[in-house]
């Protein structure tokens, strides 16, 4: 045991990534402790997190994954081939040579790859891997692990593998009070402080209640009271596992698999998600987005029970890129993808056939397993709706937060994604909390946006991850504030004239035209975009228009003033000297 320690000293000394680059601090898989039969050093911690925590989602910023060596080689090789490119891929292996040379003979790269010989029992990682949670206060990463639920003791040392190689603080229910199997697969989180599950997890802890049960997930993961949303188990999927059947796309969004009318697990599922809608809304306060995707038959045309459990549901998000389970069924996969597509706009959306592993009960959410960035930025924002109120603008809130802090935020939005993205700096609103207003667009736009954030250290971020690629989109269902169509033409042309005096103390005029009647908005905004006054706000004919505006009771400053009348959106500075 002490030439392990000694080795163990050694290796930690040896790992030095680079300060600057911001990179974790990973092991190479040359860096890996002697012997194919290795269990980690013991770091065992029965306690929960000191403080708060969230657990982190699925679709945020990952460094890499993880998978076992095993079984299923080929779909394995397609998972490593594609998630390189993402992230690194961890492998946990017997022999690291004969990993390369199968990953070699079948073309994939060994670009962003790293072996840790150890011990396990099965392919399946997302059950017993570790989950990754973060402390509210310093985004500090830290690893959760639960009870695995089969008797495979190798694989239950994996998690305490990880955390020793990777000196992150790991917090275990695997004895005491807090004992609890939990498999990842029946487990899904939005960030935010919410978790589904089904009452699989209330089956194999039959000695804990359920507030017993919710009371460990708010203390070693941060689901809120009454946020842990557990479903009633479905009568054919064997495992109970909720990925085989749902999956949050985001925070706002559930994908559900649908069966036929009255087939197979679909009442069950149509009970189960009528009984989250009716008690539970999205951590925006809103109804969860419900996207509806076929979970496909045999070759045959059977469904479970005859059949084996197909599912499109079973997918991994990987920073970008989604791999999603197909069948060489032509059209539901086809279908299965284009929804994908459809629902997570510039996302890198690949198809993998995995009919080999489906009659053991899983696919690609199954076999992995997501390690978080120790720097994540987190985006807070509850996407624009449909506008259906005329309104003079579309206001963008988001609370952004990093453990550098947010040196800057911006909107990048358009009507046209041809056409390019209009840049708004937003407004930081005190704290975390940051502002902007998308102008009011015509009547039929469809307006695309996305934020990214600067933190003080240096790094860029966009929600969504893919932007500008991918974006949120809403429409514009009835006229803003200042867009009708009269057909006057007198004037020939909207403008808006400088101010004058400029500089002015305490008074100024402001100038515009209209060459049709319409809604007008005059706003004047401080230099850090804060509305001060509204000098406009009313339907007004075709004509020349002249306002006076009082600054007695401002002070000096630069200002600016904005016009919004249709689509005439103007902007220009003036100056008050006192």
């Amino acid at each position: 045991m002490k030439k392990y320690f000694i080795l163990f000293a050694l290796i930690i000394a040896a790992n030095s990534f680079s300060q600057f680059t911001g990179l974790p601090n990973y092991m190479t898989e040359e860096e890996k402790l002697i012997g194919n039969n290795y269990v980690s050093l013991p770091q065992v911690n029965f306690n929960p997190p000191s403080g708060p925590v969230r657990t982190m989602a699925e679709w945020e910023e990952f460094d890499g994954i993880i998978l076992t060596w095993t079984s299923y080689l080929p779909l394995l090789r397609q998972i490593v081939d594609a998630a390189q490119e993402e992230g690194i891929v961890w492998i946990i292996c017997n022999d690291s040579n004969a990993v390369r040379t199968y990953l070699q003979n079948g073309n994939v790269p060994l670009v962003n790859i790293q072996c840790f010989v150890n011990s396990f029992n099965s392919v399946w990682s997302r059950d017993y891997g570790p989950w990754c949670v973060y402390t509210v206060t310093g985004d500090t990463l830290g690893f959760v692990d639960f009870k695995y639920n089969r008797p495979r003791p190798l694989d239950d040392v994996i998690p305490q593998m990880l955390a020793t190689r990777w000196s992150l603080p790991i917090y275990q229910t695997v004895s005491g009070q807090d004992s609890l199997a939990h498999t990842g697969g029946n487990f899904m989180v939005d960030g935010f402080g919410t978790s589904f599950r089904s009452r699989l997890t209330e089956i194999e802890n039959s000695w804990h209640t359920t507030a017993h049960i919710d009371s460990i997930l708010l203390r070693y993961c941060g689901i809120q009271t009454g946020r842990s949303v557990s479903m009633t188990v479905l009568p054919y999927d064997g495992i109970h596992h909720i990925d085989m059947h749902m999956k949050l796309l985001d925070e706002e969004t559930l994908l559900v698999g649908q069966y036929p009318t009255g087939v197979a697990d679909g009442p069950q599922i149509e009970t189960n998600l009528q009984y989250v809608q009716a008690n539970y809304l999205n951590c925006y306060g809103r109804p969860y987005r419900i996207v509806r995707i076929p979970m496909p038959p045999n070759a045959s045309g059977q469904y479970p029970p005859i059949s084996s459990y197909f599912t499109y549901t079973n997918s991994l998000i990987v920073n970008k890129t989604v791999l999603v389970p197909i069948n060489n069924f032509a059209a539901t996969d086809t279908t299965a993808l284009r929804i994908y597509r459809d629902n997570m706009p510039g996302y890198t959306v690949i198809g993998y056939d995995c009919n080999a592993i489906i009659p053991a009960g899983g696919a690609i959410h199954c076999i992995t397993k997501e390690i978080g960035t120790r720097n994540p930025v987190l985006i807070y924002h509850a996407r624009l709706l449909d506008i259906n109120t005329p309104v003079a603008n579309y206001p963008v809130l988001a609370n952004i937060k990093n453990r550098y802090g947010i040196d800057s935020a911006f909107v990048y939005w358009t009507i046209d994604t041809a056409l390019g993205f209009n840049k708004l700096l937003m407004t930081n609103q005190g704290g975390q909390n940051w502002s902007a207003n998308i102008p009011a667009q015509p009547i039929g736009s469809k307006v695309y946006y996305y934020i990214n954030a600067r933190t003080s250290n240096g790094k860029y971020f966009s929600k969504p991850m893919p932007a500008p690629r991918g974006w949120w989109r809403f429409n514009v269902n009835v006229s803003p504030i200042g867009i009708t169509h009269t057909g006057n033409e007198v004037p020939k042309k909207f403008a808006l004239m400088q101010n004058y005096p400029n500089p002015f103390n305490p008074t100024t005029i402001i100038n515009y035209e209209l060459p049709i009647t319409n809604y007008v908005s005059l706003r004047v905004y401080d230099v850090l975009g804060k509305e001060v006054v509204t000098l406009v706000n009313e339907k007004q004919n075709a004509g020349r228009y002249e306002v006076d505006w009082d600054a007695t009771n401002y002070p000096s400053g630069v200002y600016f003033y904005k016009i919004a009348a249709g689509d005439f959106v103007e902007t220009k500075k003036m100056i008050l000297i006192k």
